[in-house]
């Protein structure tokens, strides 16, 4: 039986949404080592990148590939948001924004189980399933070492990217905030 366009379109996305947190999940550890979420973050690229193994193909079985064009966009689009929209993010924010990541991966996956199955697709909905809670797992790792952050609030509100370009966006973020706060007061 083929894929339904929900499969096909469902999986696709999976692999887009896969590639870019690899990419921006790995530098993203880089920018944050030292903090003790690195560690979190690497072991959930690892498990992404097993996923992907994994399902690629058993998804290739029905005709459907993601290697060139879902995998690239997605690795094209990890690597923009980490070196245009995470330079004006201090560390902690970086780090809570990326649990969103994951959280979209592991709902995506429980739609794709759910699809899967009800289309007569076992082979499918199975490591789906068992991918989704093993990254569940692992977005609960990341989550708890986002927290972890509030340990060190000076720390977490460092700029993540420490170069002239990151600190220069930084500083431009948070003059866009201190201007918010300002009308808020006046407002208030």
């Amino acid at each position: 039986m083929p894929l339904h366009p929900a499969e096909n379109r469902g999986y696709r996305e999976l692999f887009v949404s896969g590639r870019q947190l690899i990419g921006r999940w790995a530098r993203l550890a880089d920018a944050l080592e030292g903090s003790g979420a690195e560690g979190s973050l690497r072991a959930a690229v690892e498990a992404v990148d097993e996923m992907l193994e994994a399902l690629e193909p058993l998804i290739a079985q029905h005709g459907l590939h993601s290697r060139l064009a879902a995998q690239g966009t997605g690795a094209r689009i990890g690597f923009a948001r980490s070196m245009v929209l995470d330079r004006f993010l201090e560390r902690n924010q970086a780090l809570r924004l990326a649990v969103s990541d994951l959280e979209h991966l592991t709902t995506l996956l429980a739609y794709l189980a759910r699809v899967s199955e009800d289309r007569g697709h076992p082979e499918l909905a199975r490591p789906c399933r068992s991918w989704e809670q093993r990254l569940a797992a692992e977005g609960n790792a990341v989550r708890d070492a986002a927290v972890g952050l509030g340990a060190e609030p000076d720390a977490a509100i460092e700029p993540l990217d420490p170069s002239v370009v990151g600190r220069v966006a930084h500083r431009t973020a948070w003059a866009m905030g201190a201007v918010g706060e300002w009308i808020d007061r006046r407002a208030g």
